[in-house]
């Protein structure tokens, strides 16, 4: 069992960063597939990044190249770095874990926390 908890969420400038974090409790991240996911009001949850147990990180083509996904396994935590953000990533992010599927789906997971909210004003 895992326990996730995400922070860091907020309300930003478009153009600005934000950093979320997804910290863990119960056995070790090291052993875990990380992703983060987002909702918009009224849309499905969709991907936004992952990083594997091996090291290897994927993200969305609408983040690519503005959020950066990566995990300090000592803090059993997994950061999402997100900058020139946009009002259309306005959405609450979650983290999940325990890999059971496609990485990319969120039915892929067995794990997830609560949700940050993040807001990004035009």
């Amino acid at each position: 069992q895992v326990e996730l908890v995400e922070s860091g969420g907020g309300l930003v400038q478009a153009g600005g960063s934000l950093r979320l974090s997804c910290a863990a409790s119960g056995r070790t991240f090291s052993s875990y597939t990380v992703g983060w996911f987002r909702q918009a009001p009224g849309k499905e949850r969709e991907f936004v990044a992952a990083s594997t147990r091996s090291g290897g990180t994927y993200y969305a083509d609408s983040v690519k190249g503005r959020f950066t996904i990566s995990r300090n396994n000592a803090k059993n935590t997994v950061y999402l770095q997100m900058n020139s953000l946009k009002p259309e990533d306005s959405a609450v992010y979650y983290c999940a874990a325990g890999l059971v599927g496609g990485m990319v789906i969120p039915d892929g997971y067995n794990y997830w926390g609560q949700g940050t909210q993040v807001t990004v004003s035009s």
